[in-house]
């Protein structure tokens, strides 16, 4: 009797090689055989790009050696030297933040996605060599690549390999998800430290984030430890589902569950109390740009919520008509043009800040998505080089693109537009454009007889004296359309909108 224990050749084995098909007619054949086909050339060419990304690693890893090897950090600049707290960049500090600037240009991403791009690239070059080859093979997508570094990094360097070789075996069967969930699991059991200690330090990561999303809304996510979430998840489950049991009283609840869930969390997070007392009397505030026609309701154009974007005009009529307090721009009726900024408060230096800030939105480096109310104001020809504080010589650089600019190579020049034009160590040219198209702005006060000319009123310097632009002032705003950014707190009725958070 032949032994039926051995184990049949590789290419006999189940499922390595499927079994013709049968009793199929010529015309099921050529059909199979094309999809086949098809099929086969996804594969190859998803392969392909894995062998592409695991190449553009090498290249990635090559350019940061080389530029530890030079430390070319560009021009010197002493600038900043003798600041308060100033403490300049080392030369290799300098040259690795310029090349972050350079390849965020260069591939179009943001700046934490650079940093984490040549994080990944080094590692598999020099680290984690099994990851490597599965990628060059297209045995897992990058994808993959990404879970496997959140999970080794966090992993003292004497636990990579065996994590790396675990996580990789029958990994080329699992989806992001699964195999999410096998690389945790076997993080947990390769990790030589306690969870407990672990725990503890993961605590100190904790975050909130908000950010846009499409038709008017947005996107909230948190980051905390798994006994709140839980509780948070039960808390508004249990309240959204007592609101819609109540539906048999009048008035008759007709949110959806889903609805209920949002709007008790959002009521919780803007009405609600901590333990200690803190967020009594705290309220949101909001900015939003209401077109004039709008705000009459002769014209649907939408508003704009600022750092978000555009906003339904029904919402941003309703937040312009429950105002506590608003701040005026005043609007050419048919160029567009700004007239004026907050002319009931005249400062320029602050009113001039506001202006830059709805002008540019975010920090203008390429690459940088961080809001401009939280970056510093910087002269684009450096002060101390003759630069004026206009608006067209100032634009929102956050401090560590502020930075960059002044301590590295890249130099950048402005456009009458606001645009940028920056022009990087290498020699590479890259522009960054305003977030809207506005012009400081206002009509001269020229006799009626002589055709209407305009002065752009931050092109002149701040001289800290308002005297010769206050007269006439209630005349030029009566004769001006006029917009409405709107300062609002949040309507206790309300359960749409949305606003950013302002402690004080």
């Amino acid at each position: 009797m032949e032994n039926t224990n051995e184990v049949p050749p590789p290419e006999d084995a189940a499922g390595s090689s499927p079994p013709e098909p049968v009793g199929l007619t010529p015309a099921e054949r050529e059909t199979a055989d094309t999809q086949l086909r098809l099929l086969d050339a996804v594969k190859e060419q998803d392969r392909a790009i894995c062998a592409a990304q695991a190449a553009r690693a090498a290249a990635v890893d090559e350019i940061m050696r080389w530029t530890r090897a030079t430390a070319e950090t560009g021009r010197p600049t002493t600038a900043a030297r003798g600041r308060k707290g100033y403490v300049e960049w080392s030369s290799m500090t300098a040259a690795h933040e310029g090349l972050v600037a350079e390849l965020a240009c260069l591939l179009t991403l943001t700046e934490n996605c650079a940093r984490n791009l040549m994080c990944h690239s080094e590692l598999l070059q020099h680290k984690l060599p099994a990851t490597r080859e599965a990628l060059r093979r297209g045995d897992i997508s990058y994808r993959h690549i990404e879970v496997i570094m959140d999970n080794v990094l966090a992993l003292p360097d004497e636990a990579w390999q065996a994590f790396e070789n675990e996580a990789l075996t029958e990994s080329e069967t699992l989806t992001v998800p699964q195999f999410t969930k096998k690389a945790i699991r076997i993080r947990e059991l390769t990790h030589p430290e306690s969870i407990t200690v672990r725990h503890k330090r993961a605590l100190a990561d904790r975050c909130f984030f908000v950010g846009p999303g499409r038709d008017g809304m947005a996107y909230l996510e948190m980051t905390l430890s798994n006994e709140d979430a839980s509780a948070i998840r039960d808390r508004v489950e249990a309240m959204a589902k007592n609101l819609q049991s109540s539906s048999l009283v009048e008035p008759v609840e007709t949110r959806t569950l889903p609805q209920l869930r949002t709007d008790v969390a959002v009521d919780l997070l803007l009405g609600g109390v901590t333990a200690t007392g803190l967020g009594a009397g705290i309220r949101g505030n909001v900015y939003v740009t209401v077109p004039v026609l709008t705000l009459m309701g002769k014209s649907e154009e939408p508003g704009t919520l600022e750092g978000f974007g555009p906003i339904d005009p029904e919402t941003a009529r309703r937040i312009a008509g429950t105002a506590s307090s608003f701040t005026r721009i005043l609007i050419h009726p048919e160029t567009g043009a700004v007239l004026s900024f907050g002319r009931t408060k005249y400062k320029v230096p602050t009113e001039l800040r506001r202006w830059l800030q709805l002008r540019d939105g975010t920090c203008r480096a390429a690459g940088c998505n961080r809001r401009a109310q939280d970056c510093d104001i910087d002269h684009t020809i450096p002060w101390e080089s003759g630069g004026e504080t206009v608006f067209s010589n100032l634009a929102n650089l956050c401090k560590r693109s502020h930075r960059v600019k002044h301590e590295t190579g890249w130099a950048v020049e402005q456009g009458k537009d606001g645009t940028l034009n920056w022009t990087s160590p290498a020699g590479k040219h890259y522009a960054t454009h305003p977030a809207t198209r506005i012009r400081p702005t206002i009509p001269t006060t020229e006799p009626a007889t002589k055709p209407n000319t305009w002065l752009d009123v931050w092109s002149i310097p701040n001289t800290g004296s308002t005297q010769h632009r206050s007269n006439n002032h209630d005349e030029r705003d009566e004769r001006s359309t006029s917009s409405r950014t709107t300062t609002t707190d949040r309507r206790t009725d309300g359960r749409t909108d949305r606003q950013k958070y302002r402690g004080t």
